[in-house]
This record gives C-alpha cells, sequence and structure tokens, in this order.
C-alpha cells in the first residue's frame, strides 16, 4: 500500500474531528488534545491535506457576501462527453463544487454563485450551454441556507 492509500486512523479521525469544530485550532492544541507532538501534527495535517482528505479554509456565506445569485446545477450529459465536459467546468470561476452523479441523463451536478443575473448568465450558462456533449442544464437558486454544518466527523469515528 502506497504512503498515499494510508488509511485514517484514530489520530487522523480526530485531528480533522477538531478542525471541523474550529478551522483555527492551532497544532499546538491539536498535539496537546491528541497526546501527540506537534511535529506529527504538522506531517498528519500535510499528508492529509496533500491526498485531498482536508482542505483548510474559511466557509463563508455567499449570499452575505453580496452575491445575488446562488444555486445548484444539474448538468445532463452524453456519456461519452461527460469527462470533457468536467474538464471545461473546472474552469469555470464562480463554480466552486463540482461532482459527477447518478440518475437519468445527469452527469454532473455543480454549485454556483454570481455578481448578479447578467454574471450568471454570460460566465456560468452561456459558457456550459456551448460545450460539446451537454444536453440540458437545470438550474436551482438558493434563497437561504436553512442548515450548514461541517462537524460530521469521518466514516471512521467512534462517536
Amino acid at each position: 500500500m502506497k504512503k498515499a492509500d494510508k488509511p485514517l486512523d484514530r489520530t487522523d479521525c480526530e485531528i480533522i474531528s477538531l478542525l471541523q469544530q474550529d478551522g483555527r485550532i492551532s497544532n499546538i492544541d491539536i498535539a496537546k488534545k491528541t497526546n501527540i507532538s506537534e511535529g506529527t501534527v504538522r506531517s498528519r495535517l500535510s499528508r492529509l491535506i496533500k491526498n485531498e482528505i482536508i482542505q483548510i479554509v474559511a466557509v463563508s456565506n455567499p449570499i452575505k457576501l453580496g452575491f445575488t445569485i446562488v444555486g445548484h446545477l444539474r448538468i445532463h450529459t452524453e456519456p461519452a462527453f461527460t469527462d470533457e465536459i468536467a474538464r471545461h467546468l473546472k474552469t469555470i470561476d464562480r463554480l466552486w463544487f463540482i461532482v459527477a452523479t447518478t440518475g437519468g441523463n445527469t452527469g454532473i451536478d455543480a454549485e454556483f454563485i454570481a455578481k448578479d443575473l447578467e454574471e450568471f448568465n454570460e460566465a456560468i450558462l452561456d459558457k456550459i450551454n456551448r460545450i460539446k456533449g451537454v444536453i440540458k442544464v437545470e438550474t436551482t437558486l438558493t434563497l437561504e441556507f436553512l442548515k450548514r454544518k461541517y462537524d460530521w466527523g469521518t466514516a471512521n469515528s467512534e462517536d
């Protein structure tokens, strides 16, 4: 098994859980709470980030930041073009979350933000509808965030 494929152990899960509760927690505090050295915390965090297991960011509310158009796209694709479509979608800045999905002709779901309707149409819909293999794009607008929680732990947690 390659180092990158190393499964999460109890300590990794504890570190992730602590960061989910407080993304600003210091490495020193993580070390104290997990009974490991700060150097070990640093190396584990480095591995978790490098292997895309975690990403440490400030989660913001786009509506409160002034984005007037926020929502979800369901992009129906021709299966033969899904990979190429995904590559194009990754280049669109206003798409911040893109996933491959199942069900019907749906191939890709994405979440987006836009300053206004003009930006939404030009930066998102016009670009997506021009990508070869896109069959249809369905749009759902977000009116309000009712629950946004990121402290779900890991599947290996004993909680």
